[in-house]
């Protein structure tokens, strides 16, 4: 999740203005806030990802949400922002207990991404970022996992299996392993924090920033043995094209898959310190289509300013969701700047509460030709 202070965050997007010459369309997205079955504004859910599951949304909390939130799913209904009031809780399995991660698990785990199994909606797959604070491998599993071609503490995917009563059983974990020649770096906060299938069972995994700043996305393949081992999982660079953009600081924050019929197919990635989607080729022919974006919040009751909605400067999208012929994007509200998108009085609240909002808008055929 990252963050940048106000000087910073001003300076990228004076600068990407400039930098971004392959601007293909301009949207402006009218937004719902997320609401608990009380009436109130989500409270911090710190809203990492967003998936379609089942007809509804499905939206992932990392290791800053409020201690309410953590280590679940969270069901939203989309046509109106309410969520469900059971939300899906995570377990560790016994063979979770006994691996190498398992106190990272149990206890404030940094989930970042999420995917739904294309096999099986019940399956799910989630995947860890940040683990600096928490308590380091044994001396055993240090040396098991050193080579991670990243960071100390390996990034993790964790698969999680729907049970009776909404209880996500944590089944198999297995971290995952950059080449050296990816020149990845050590960058704890600035990992994984996007993920998608696409055809043939591949994981598309999107990651914030190398050692030359620059996104790149990795692939693997969900095998039917891809579980059965416990250790290093490699992944391999994609080489799509995506924007080299010369101010640095455009990671990618979440990703899902577009099918295309006789073709690879596309992903939709949000950058979020711009406030872009990104329309990439899978198959590598055609350069990335950038869709600049813009947000309104609604105001609830008389309105303000003469208006229903009121713009809003720090959004931080998070979470992209493919939807048949539309695209769901949820933010993950940034603490430090969040309250100074209050113009109206009726949101002050919603804003101090950290409330994410949930935007769409129609997939456009053009994003492909």
């Amino acid at each position: 999740m990252k963050r940048y202070s106000l000087l910073a965050f001003y300076l990228l997007v004076v600068s990407t203005a400039v930098a971004d010459d392959n601007i293909h369309q301009q949207v402006t997205l009218k937004g719902k806030w997320l609401i608990e079955e009380s009436g109130k504004s989500m409270l911090d859910p710190q809203t990492s990802a967003l998936k379609l599951w089942r007809g509804k949304l499905l939206t992932l909390s990392d290791g800053s949400a409020h201690s309410s939130q953590q280590k679940q799913l969270h069901i939203i209904e989309s046509s109106t922002g309410l969520v469900d009031k059971k939300s899906m809780t995570m377990v560790l399995s016994e063979n979770v207990e006994n691996s190498c991660f398992s106190k990272y698990l149990a206890d404030k785990p940094d989930f970042e991404a999420l995917v739904v199994d294309s096999a099986n909606d019940g399956v799910f797959i989630v995947v860890t970022e940040d683990a600096r604070t928490s308590e380091q491998l044994s001396v055993a599993c240090q040396k098991r996992f050193q080579n991670t071609g990243s960071t100390v503490y390996p990034s993790l995917l964790v698969r999680l299996k729907l049970m009776n009563n909404n209880v996500l059983l944590m089944t198999h974990v297995k971290p995952i392993q950059f080449k050296l020649s990816d020149n990845i770096g050590n960058f704890p906060n600035d990992g994984i924090e996007a993920m998608a299938i696409g055809k043939n069972a591949t994981l598309y995994l999107g990651l914030e920033k190398d050692n030359n700043d620059n996104t790149r996305i990795f692939s693997l393949r969900l095998t039917k043995h891809f579980w059965r081992t416990d250790g290093f999982i490699q992944v391999e660079d994609t080489g799509v094209l995506l924007p080299r953009l010369t101010d640095g600081g455009h990671p990618i924050n979440g990703m899902d898959y577009i099918p295309i019929k006789d073709h690879l197919g596309y992903l939709v990635a949000a950058a979020r310190n711009d406030d872009q989607l990104w329309i990439i080729d899978l198959e590598k022919q055609k350069p990335t289509k950038i869709i600049s974006l813009k947000f309104l919040a609604p105001i609830a009751g008389e309105g303000c300013h003469n208006s229903n909605f009121e713009s809003i400067i720090y959004t931080s999208l998070e979470g992209v969701a493919v939807d048949g012929d539309k695209v769901w994007l949820i933010n993950d509200p940034w603490p430090k700047h969040y309250i100074d998108n209050v113009k109206c009085a009726a949101n002050r609240k919603k804003y101090k509460n950290l409330s994410p909002l949930i935007f769409s808008l129609p997939i456009s055929k053009q994003w492909f030709e």
